[in-house]
Parts: structure tokens; sequence; C-alpha cells
């Protein structure tokens, strides 16, 4: 089959959503992102994509952007795909970034609603409707309702779809199972189908046992073999494959679920610190985890260290 055949290709198998490497002046360092995408797509993951929410992106510059993208899109080169997160208050702003990212070959864009603001769906629409038509770049629409306040149904989605087929998958963090199946079974009855991608690291097992074409992890960026092979297994039948799945989900799941919480970077960048593959530096206003909540993370990340599966 060829690759373009693959529903939501090339937006499919684990893509972690990188972090955001900084120095200790808190500037970016392109070097430590061209070492994590190097990293993830060593591990098996089909492509890395940034800077979403867990790589800071609101607190990133235009040019921090441009920086990071140019070095992705060159680490990525020969390996996987380099994927652009294109956010921004401004309808304006969101079109300057995916035209940069196409110049410098970007493979595909994450798109996201304007998310300081709470309008009409006319509005979103039109926002949605000048970033698929700005490049003919595959996208995927990234829908976080408790994030950016907007919810766009499966019905919403395919009537975007309709109108600009390089919108081909949608990335759903609503933690609603049903918003899931409406998007794969409305796909399926599709002549051109949308791929649908687990967006909650705790969901990715179930996501992919109801026919998720993809993960953008998030504890990937510490666990890239485990979350690998993790996906592979959820997407199996075998009944040999279903019992190695959950034996291994029940491990990582109380990993999996740091990304589910209001300080799900400083907590994944933790846990990068704890494996020596990075360390906790954020950008303010964040700031690490302290006191009894870093305790306890600690506690929990290294009682699952001590029993990390073989993969």
């Amino acid at each position: 089959m060829n690759s373009s055949d693959i529903v939501g290709s090339p937006f499919c198998g684990v893509i972690p959503a990188l972090i955001t490497p900084f120095r200790e002046d808190d500037s970016l360092c392109v070097s430590g992102l061209a070492k994590l995408t190097h990293r993830m797509l060593d591990a098996g993951c089909t492509g890395c994509v940034w800077p979403g929410s867990l790589g800071e992106g609101q607190t990133l510059s235009f040019d921090e952007r441009v920086e990071g993208w140019r070095m992705m899109a060159a680490a990525s080169e020969g390996k996987g795909h380099a994927f652009a997160t294109i956010s921004a208050a401004s309808t304006r702003d969101a079109v300057k970034q995916i035209e940069v990212a196409a110049s410098i070959g970007m493979r595909g864009c994450m798109i996201l609603p304007p998310y300081v603001h709470k309008g009409s769906w006319n509005e979103y629409r039109t926002h949605f409707e000048a970033m698929l038509a700005a490049a003919p770049l595959p996208m995927m629409l990234y829908n976080n309702p408790a994030a950016y306040i907007v919810d766009v149904s499966a019905e919403q989605t395919f009537a975007l779809a309709d109108k600009h087929a390089n919108l081909v998958a949608v990335k759903d963090s609503s933690g609603d199972a049903r918003r899931l199946t409406a998007l794969i079974a409305g796909s399926a009855e599709r002549a051109r189908p949308v791929g649908a991608l687990v967006g909650l690291d705790d969901c990715a097992v179930e996501g992919a046992r109801m026919g998720a074409c993809g993960w953008i992890a998030g504890l990937a960026n510490a666990m890239p073999h485990e979350s690998v092979r993790l996906f592979a297994l959820a997407q199996s039948n075998a009944t040999h494959d279903v019992s190695a799945c959950d034996e291994l989900y029940r491990w990582f799941l109380p990993l999996l679920r740091l990304d589910t919480t209001s300080d799900f970077v400083q907590l994944i960048k933790l846990v990068m610190a704890q494996m020596e593959c990075g360390d906790e530096r954020v950008r303010a206003p964040r700031l690490p985890v302290e006191g009894a909540a870093r305790a306890r993370a600690i506690e929990l990340i290294r009682h699952a260290l001590s029993h990390r599966p073989k993969i």
C-alpha cells in the first residue's frame, strides 16, 4: 500500500509533541531540539510536531519558531516527518507561520484555533479555512476544547475537509470517547477519510483499539520506545499482542497520566530529568514543580523506572 493511501497520512503512528529545550539563559536550545528529534525518530516514531502546548509554544517568538523548524526539518531528513504546530491569536499571524513552515520544508502542519478568542463558529471556520488555504501542505486540526474554548464537532470537521482536501487528520484531546468514535465511524463512510489521532496519553490504547490512526504523544519525549511498542500492540487484534499490550499499559499508565494535569509540561520534563535525557527548564510564567507535588511525582517516576519492562 502506498503511504498516501493510509488514513490520516502523513499523520499516523506515534508522533511526539516535542518539549522545548532551553539553555540556562532561557534561550531556545536548537541543538537540543535536533537531538530530541533524532532520538524520537530513531526509536520508531513516524514524525515529530512542535511547538504545541507541551512545547510551550505560547511563550516562543516567531523567530524562535522558525529557528526550531529549520533545525527539525534538517534533523528529520530521510528519517521521518517534521510537522509545525500553528498557533496564533490572529489569522494573519497563523497564515504567516504556515507560509514560512512550507518554505522551510516542514512536511505538514497541526492547526489550532485562535486560542485567546471566544467567538462564533463562523469566525473559527474562517480562521481554519485561511490556514488550510495558506499552503498545499497536509494539515491536522487540533481539537482541545478544554484548552482552546472551541469544540469542533465531527460534522464541522468533515465540512472543512470537503472544501479543503489537505485537511487529512484530527488530533482529538476532548477526552470524550464518543468524539473519537464519531470521527472514526463518520470517516469510514467518506470517499476521502479523515484520520483520527489520540491527543491524550492516557487514552492511547483505547483510541488505537477504536481505530485511531495515530497518537500525538507526550511521555514519548522521555520514553519513545515504550510509546511506539504500546501503540503498535494496541492496534493489533492478535491474542498475544492484546495480552502484551495490557501488561505494558498497566505499567505505563501512571506515567501517561502525568500528561493530563495542569503541570504536564513540568512533569514530563521532570521525567526526562530523572532519566537523564533532558532537564527541567521551563519558560516563565511556568516554574518547575516544587514541594509535595514534586516529591509525589519523583516517587511515582522512580517506582516506574525500577520496574521498567524490557522492550
